[in-house]
């Protein structure tokens, strides 16, 4: 294995204000709207499958998967369909939605939670219990998790990789969850082992988390297959390509898949769904999340229900520091997250951080951008090693082609380190999402 993978950078962490902020449950109360967005993971939008006025319980499937690569959407609540209608989302566009009107009381599907006998359970039933949960990746891209687990080949899988690596600055939840849901992490990376006879487990977790990696080194005592892997804390250490270019030693393009380079990689929480789906009839309708950042008033870990909103989740934390105006708000990190316009919109089981600031990073560096300065940080600390600048200028003179077939601008894993090293303070990150965007769209 190699110690670490080629560039990266090492922003401010942040980690201090909640990282010893133990996990909580927020339920919200009765009466409150829980909105669940068809379209919250990548793939092709799930189909409703309950109406207006239907009754519906916790853990119950309200719209199932209308693909391959689709994922059931699970009530976090229970109570009555208010609307199927288009809401305000996340990335601010408008998407289908179930609203549900929550009673507060959540009763639960019958089932739901009940130990299971799985010592007959086959590969493909197991698989099946996955897919029926609805889980996808809770690391932040939300691939569904159960098309994930039956790769063509389940022979050639070398490593199943745990991550924990928790690189983004600020989020702190996973951490939690390691610290104190260790031996359910290792019980659903044992289950995914099953489905890979040649494939050893390796948890991946950074330096900066001794607590975290002593807690899932105690747990993983007597499993042969199962390690703990310690990795320098650098960002964007967490990265399916930075993990699997450290356990592995090898480098892939965007155009294969993790599993053709033998390996399957899945965030701990992600492991954790896994775990209570198969062994406890429990489908993914509550997820970990960090609230955070210096305008928070009490910053903390959650166990938070899909389809809350954002505004709900902050009052529970206290709301917003006394006298503060909070210049930006973001839904994830600082390097990855997405600046939110609005708080009145509903969390993604993908959600993992709601960040609040004093300060508008963004909008400084505006004012201080200049021309590039050709001094070459960028391709120094891209995890890729791409060439940033020669991107931006191709990008910037509208020729797609050359970014695309010269430059291998598809590569990009949109990390943002270049913009964050970038002294000249050029948005690159932006312009190489804006250009992919645009080469999606003219090849469709």
């Amino acid at each position: 294995m190699k110690r670490t993978f080629r560039g990266g950078v090492h922003p401010k962490e942040g980690k201090e204000l909640s990282r010893e902020a133990a996990l909580r449950a927020f339920d919200p109360g009765a009466g409150e709207e829980m909105v669940f967005v068809l379209s919250q993971f990548i793939g092709k939008g799930a189909k409703a499958v309950v109406k207006k006025n239907d009754p519906v319980l916790v853990g119950q499937c309200i719209a199932e998967a209308d693909g391959f690569v689709s994922a059931n959407i699970i009530s976090s609540c229970s109570g009555t369909v208010k609307a199927v209608e288009k809401r305000r989302t996340i990335a601010g566009s408008m998407l289908e939605c179930i609203v549900v009107e929550n009673d507060g009381l959540y009763n639960r599907k019958e089932g739901v939670g009940e130990k299971q006998d799985i010592s007959q359970l086959t590969n493909q039933e197991l698989i099946q219990k996955v897919r029926d949960a609805g889980i996808v990746g809770l690391g932040g891209a939300g691939f569904p998790t159960s098309v994930k687990l039956a790769p063509r080949n389940a022979d050639a899988i070398k490593y199943v990789i745990a991550n924990g690596a928790e690189c983004e600055p600020y989020l702190t939840c996973n951490d939690q969850l390691m610290r104190s849901c260790p031996a359910e992490i290792i019980e659903g990376l044992e289950l995914t082992l099953r489905l890979f006879p040649n494939a050893v487990g390796v948890i991946t977790v950074e330096n900066n988390k001794p607590e975290a990696i002593a807690a899932l080194k105690a747990a993983a005592e007597g499993h042969e297959k199962i390690s703990v892997l310690a990795l320098p804390t650098k960002y964007p250490q967490g990265g399916e390509r930075s993990l699997i270019s450290v356990v592995a030693g090898v480098e892939f393009p965007t155009a294969k898949l993790p599993a053709d380079v033998g390996c399957i990689v899945d965030n701990v929480g992600t492991l954790y769904a896994i775990r209570q789906a198969v062994l406890y009839n429990e489908p993914l309708f509550t997820h970990v999340m960090t609230v955070s950042g210096d305008a928070v008033k009490e910053p903390q870990n959650l166990i938070v229900r899909t389809g809350t909103s954002f505004r709900s989740i902050l009052e529970f934390c206290g709301g917003v520091k006394e006298g503060v105006e909070v210049k930006k708000a973001l839904c994830g990190g600082p390097m990855m997250g997405l600046a939110l316009a609005s708080l009145d919109i509903p969390i993604h089981n993908t959600t993992n951080g709601l960040l609040l600031f004093r300060d508008d990073a963004e909008e400084k560096a505006e004012k201080q951008r200049t021309a590039c300065l050709h001094c070459g940080r960028c391709s120094t600390v891209c995890p890729q090693g791409l060439v940033p600048a020669m991107m931006a200028e191709a990008v910037e003179r509208g020729n797609y082609e050359r970014f695309e077939k010269k430059l291998y601008g598809l590569e990009c894993v949109s990390c943002g380190s270049c913009s964050y090293i970038c002294p000249a303070k050029r948005p690159l990150t932006q312009l190489f999402k804006q250009a992919r965007a645009e080469i999606r769209a003219r090849k469709a």
